[in-house]
């Protein structure tokens, strides 16, 4: 079976969650290559096993040994197609697809279904879904039917571990049902790029019933639960990956996020700062724990903390604009204006969604006191938006953090009017509205919407009203039952 691109692997630690590299099988290779280097003697071993151990130092993070033990697979074997195939997928990981195409020239076995793997990849990461489908399609033809069931599996493994999982599904289809984990794993990660949660979540639990000690497993079903809004039970699923390896980075991120989506902040913010010291390397990490200290009121130190976001992220990092965008919040907390318009001036250029920079730009010049200009970059927001009911949604919650309760609660009368009964959004936060300026009448009709449309705005808006062991979707039932007494 293939092993995943560089790309699309995160282990990192010794004990690395997969069952061949955990083996006692392997441990007797490794211990054997690692006794020949250590002591200057001649490698005795072939050109698989040498890129089976690169592997497991790439999971593990020792990268210089890993580069050590491929060159040493293709100083003894010149075209082999185990280490060019790492090859490959590290030139993929750092988007020189030249690279990847000069060393999948070099593969001399070409009747191997690896070889098309490769080529298939290479296509794939050019975003040539089709022309990779066709050729994979094509081999499909000439596949000797002792090998048809590895192939197809393979290749919806490829579709997965890219990111297409129609793609994925289509494969897995050719195959014949298996029982397999392997199979059944694949199924749930298809499931789970498909939005199919519930039937996910399942076969994650049914995965785990069979291997309890699989952190992968236990990260698998907390990544399903977390986008299920089972946030409880995602951080109870990262524990278990964290206590089978407590240094687990997947499981550590996974609770931290949960922690978050909880409202429960410290925790978070714990959470991300154990990510962040073994990915030391990650700007998201550092992203989260300045939203963290913002919610904390912590401001200082989440400019200090993004500040160093900032200096770590390169132009093309996808989350440079939240950067920004938390680092202007926090320059705005702290009265230094221009500077936070500074940054999301930065924005401009980059590949984001503007109409949220103008929401964004007014609400710091609001918080600073500066109305009209806020109105303008408000105004501008709304007419340019291409959802002006949702824009308009969030220059009202501006408002509202902003203090100026009257005026949102004004505000949110006129947009519930224009938008009519199809909304999902906004009820929590005009009931909070509503509580604040002791409306209680008002505020138990618009909570008993928000809990019945919305339960997660609810948990966002409201969770510090309620008690922690309240659900969201019970926070209304709470509060008749308080008044029955």
């Amino acid at each position: 079976m293939r092993r995943c691109p560089l790309a699309l692997i995160k282990p990192r630690m010794k004990k690395t969650g997969d069952e061949y590299y955990d083996s006692d099988e392997f441990r007797e290779i490794l211990a054997e290559y690692e006794e020949a280097v250590n002591s200057g003697s001649p490698v005795f071993m072939d050109a698989d096993e040498l890129a089976e151990i690169a592997d497991y130092y790439q999971m593990t993070e020792r990268y210089e040994e890993a580069e050590e033990a491929i060159d040493l697979a293709l100083s003894l074997s010149p075209g082999a197609i185990a280490p060019l195939t790492y090859k490959i997928h590290e030139a993929i990981y750092h988007g020189d697809i030249e690279e990847a195409e000069r060393l999948c020239s070099q593969i001399i076995q070409t009747d191997e279904p690896e070889y098309v793997y490769n080529r298939a990849e290479i296509m794939l990461a050019q975003g040539q879904l089709d022309e990779a489908d066709e050729f994979l399609r094509e081999q499909l033809h000439d596949m000797p039917s002792d090998e048809y069931q590895d192939y197809v599996v393979d290749v919806a493994n490829i579709y997965q571990d890219y990111g297409y999982s129609e793609k994925a599904m289509e494969w897995v289809a050719r195959a014949k049902q298996e029982d397999s984990p392997d199979f059944k794993e694949l199924i749930a990660r298809t499931l789970f790029g498909l939005g199919k949660y519930k039937d996910s979540e399942r076969l994650w639990g049914e995965l785990i019933d069979a291997n309890p000690f699989s952190k992968r497993y236990w990260n698998g079903l907390a990544s399903v639960q977390y986008m299920n809004e089972d946030y409880s039970g995602a951080v109870q699923s990262s524990e278990f990956a964290i206590a089978i390896d407590p240094d687990d980075p997947d499981g550590l991120f996974a609770k931290a996020n949960s922690l978050y989506r909880l409202a429960n902040y410290e925790g978070a913010l714990d959470y991300y700062e154990r990510y962040a010291q073994h990915e030391p390397d990650d700007e998201l990490a550092y992203l989260h724990q300045g939203t963290c200290l913002i919610n904390l009121g912590r401001t200082q130190e989440a400019i200090q903390v993004l500040e160093h976001a900032v200096d770590m992220a390169d132009d093309a990092s996808p989350y440079l604009c939240d950067i920004y965008q938390e680092l202007a919040f926090a320059y705005g907390d702290e009265g230094m204006t221009d500077k936070a318009l500074e940054l999301i001036d930065k924005t401009d250029n980059l590949d984001c969604d503007h109409t949220q920079m103008d929401v964004i730009r007014g609400h710091i010049l609001l918080a600073n006191d500066k109305i009209r200009e806020a109105e303008r970059y408000f105004r501008k927001a709304v007419t340019e938006s291409d959802d002006p009911n949702q824009t308009l949604m969030r220059v009202i919650v501006s408002v509202y953090d902003n203090k100026y309760v009257e005026a949102a609660h004004t505000l949110f009368k006129r947009y519930f009017l224009a938008v009519g009964t199809v909304a999902d959004e906004g009820y929590a936060y005009m009931a909070l509205c509503c509580y604040d300026l002791k409306k209680y009448d008002e505020f138990l009709s618009y909570l008993k919407t928000a809990c019945e449309r919305n339960p997660q705005e609810c948990r966002m808006v409201l969770s510090q009203i309620f008690p922690e062991d309240v659900e969201p979707k019970d926070y209304y039932n709470y509060i008749k039952d308080k008044l029955k007494k």
